[in-house]
């Protein structure tokens, strides 16, 4: 099927990347080690290997079913609307609450090399904030490109960082190998989700491809390869480079490259990791722009504040500001985001195993679904965010509606401002 979309296939693995590395290579390395030293290594293998079936299961939803609900279109589909509502709704709210949160560790790098403390990252939240929703504002062929730019260069200079602090690794650096005992692993997996969210994130835009069928999976692929090589790249070469100091590290990144290359690095690595969070921060409110179009169309949302994708992309906007103000720590806000987005693959994958026709698609998707109930329960209490957001979204779609109610155009119509609506652009209706 062809698309009026205008995604190619190289902006699409560049948002997937972006997505997906984001703040994650900036800042989990360091997290990681922290709860499970060197052993967290065995955390982020684990991670990679199980990203390549859920990504497959989303990509190949995406090229059947190209719509931006993304994966709430797909557990409608397989569930009916109240469940949509939920993955909706998880989502939908998760992101607010995590761009706080990913801006904060670029914050830190920036805070490193010029000071201020809080107010530089709360300055630091509001520059990547205001970039990013410029970008979306004019449409995704803008976003799509800058990604693009932005993915390359910092895929290479994050190969520069590895390549250089090499010859610097010492293997004495793996032990004690596991000094906070082997539940430390199952620890640092809880905290890693954070960095293997966003699969869900560009699978709302698989509409927005010119070839959905074709190009959704080809990207998938290609983002997979080069997330996983880049994380156990940069997270191996921060354990036997920095030892036991990356645990206590602000900035590992930054570490990284003084090991490798000396000078003055740190002011690189700090606009890496603003350039970093960009690229992150910017899939995700692309994604929800066009997901909350989606609910509104669906009945999940009301329809006025999230009509069109700009709408939509000021609504998230408005709660990304909000969110800042709330006085949590940035580990407790993690696990809630990630609790969300865990209770989104839950969903997402029992919804593929319904969809997907019968072969290896269907037994990622079932394995996909297995790690992913047991990250789900691995996040401990703050996954109880997510029940609560998804009983919330059930009650709002169980309510009386009206037997007429305004026409929301599908999300995927266009890119930016108001959507001329187009005929049997709800996938439900194009079913057989």
């Amino acid at each position: 099927m062809i698309s009026t979309g205008t995604l190619s296939r190289a902006q699409g693995t560049a948002l997937c990347v972006g997505a997906v590395l984001g703040t994650g290579v900036i800042s989990m390395p360091a997290l990681a080690a922290e709860v499970a030293g060197p052993a967290s290594l065995l955390a982020w293998l684990a991670l990679i290997l199980l990203s390549a079936p859920l990504a497959w299961t989303f990509a190949a939803l995406g090229a059947r079913h190209p719509d931006g609900g993304g994966v709430s279109t797909y557990v409608r589909l397989a569930f009916g609307p109240r469940a949509a509502a939920a993955v909706g709704w998880c989502f939908y709210f998760a992101v607010p609450l995590g761009a706080p949160a990913a801006a904060a560790f670029a914050g830190g790098y920036v805070a490193d090399v010029v000071g201020g403390g809080r107010a530089t990252v709360v300055a630091t939240f509001l520059g990547v904030l205001g970039v990013v929703a410029t970008m979306n504002w004019f449409g995704l062929q803008i976003s799509g490109r800058v990604q693009l730019y932005l993915t390359a260069v910092l895929a290479t200079l994050l190969v520069v960082a590895v390549v250089a602090a090499l010859p610097h690794a010492r293997l004495a650096n793996l032990t004690p190998f596991a000094p906070h005992g082997w539940a430390g692993v199952g620890a640092a997996a809880a905290i890693l989700v954070w960095g293997f969210a966003g699969w869900e994130a560009v699978s709302s835009l698989s509409g927005e491809y010119r070839d959905p069928r074709r190009d959704v999976p080809r990207a998938t692929a290609a983002a997979v390869l080069v997330v996983g090589v880049l994380y156990l790249a940069v997270a191996a070469a921060s354990v036997l480079v920095l030892g036991p100091a990356v645990g206590d590290s602000p900035a590992p990144l930054a570490d990284l490259l003084a090991a490798g290359i000396g000078g003055p690095v740190r002011a690189v690595t700090a606009v890496v990791a603003v350039l970093l969070t960009i690229g992150a921060v910017n899939a995700y409110l692309a994604g929800a722009s066009r997901l909350g179009v989606a609910l509104a169309r669906d009945g999940a949302l009301p329809a006025g504040p999230v009509r069109t994708p700009r709408r939509s992309l000021a609504v998230v906007t408005a709660g990304s500001l909000v969110a800042m103000l709330l006085p949590i720590s940035l580990h407790t806000s993690m696990l809630l985001v990630t609790g969300c987005f865990t209770l989104v693959y839950v969903l997402g994958t029992a919804a593929a195993l319904r969809l997907l026709p019968r072969g290896w698609s269907r037994r990622g998707a079932g394995l996909a679904f297995v790690a992913t109930l047991g990250l789900l329960v691995l996040n401990g209490p703050p996954a109880l965010l997510s029940l609560i957001v998804a009983a919330g979204a059930v009650a709002y779609a169980s309510r009386p509606r009206r037997s007429t109610s305004p026409k929301i155009p599908s999300p995927s119509s266009s890119s930016a401002g108001s959507i001329a609506p187009k005929p049997n652009t709800n996938p439900v209706e194009s079913l057989p």
